[in-house]
């Protein structure tokens, strides 16, 4: 059996651990689908009251948003996870088994995609209720879940190597969310951000948040004349922005992430 295909096999098994562990804790899985709805309805009936925004309904335009900031929000999960295993010494007891160095880290964050799936899919479910539409075809919908989760995958990596710096769940946690509130917010995550201050606009046209939120606006429909209000690169090309960052994670903190892997184990 060849090193790929063992590494495989083993990541397969780490993962196939972790979702049994989200088994064996309903609370993850509550807090996972609750947490979605909660913002679904909050934004569709707070800000979708102050929000006119001609063409398009506030909800079609919020779900885009909501599911980007889900997913990013979702990846402080395979950091604080990953710390919380080395504090517990659990990362010990891999060390002693016969098992490809990657496999810890692989299985834990295809665990998490799932989990961000099933995030994905509830909030869907939710924002069918309140008023959200697909206006696109079958396949462009499913264009954009699969950005969507990619995007996920990429974010869970560089969260995978700050909680193997961090080791432990609650700084992960907290410094995440000092850099990830904004990120998410700084975009044109809930608001149009042609009323953004110049550098703020800068900002938001460049994250690649917006990206991700445009592409999944316009793969799954949700898109308006008025909303076509920057001319830079990253928005006019929001798919393929979001391809070129998720392609320059992947490429950064895979590989960084395992070398870190493997020196924290060596201890």
């Amino acid at each position: 059996m060849s090193s790929l295909s063992i590494a495989v096999e083993d990541g397969l098994t780490i993962t196939r651990r972790n979702l049994v562990k989200v088994k064996r804790v309903p609370e993850l899985i509550v807090f996972a689908t609750l947490s979605p709805i909660m913002f679904v309805l909050l934004f569709r009936y707070v800000f979708g009251s102050a929000i006119p925004i001609e063409g398009i309904s506030y909800a079609e335009f919020l779900l885009p948003g909501i599911f980007a900031q889900t997913i990013v929000f979702g990846s402080t999960i395979t950091g604080a996870g990953l710390a919380e295993d080395l504090q517990k010494g659990l990362i010990d007891r891999f060390r002693s088994l016969p098992m490809a160095p990657s496999a810890v880290l692989v299985g834990r964050t295809v665990a998490d995609l799932a989990l961000n799936a099933l995030s994905i899919v509830v909030m869907g479910v939710t924002g069918l209720i309140v008023g959200w539409r697909i206006r696109s075809s079958f396949g462009e919908a499913l264009a954009g879940l699969a950005l969507l989760l990619l995007f996920a995958y990429a974010m869970s990596w560089l969260m995978a190597t700050v909680g193997l710096l961090v080791r432990a769940p609650e700084v992960v946690q907290q410094a995440s969310f000092i850099v990830i509130f904004p990120l998410t917010f700084i975009a044109n995550t809930f608001v149009p951000t042609n009323n953004f201050p110049a550098v703020l606009k800068w900002i938001a046209d460049w994250n690649p948040v917006s990206a991700v939120v445009q592409a999944a606006r316009e793969l799954f429909g949700n898109t308006a004349p008025i909303l076509q209000t920057s001319d830079v690169w990253s928005l006019q090309h929001p798919v393929l922005y979001t391809l070129l960052w998720s392609a320059v994670l992947l490429a950064v903190f895979v590989p960084l992430s395992v070398r870190i892997y493997r020196r924290t184990a060596s201890r």
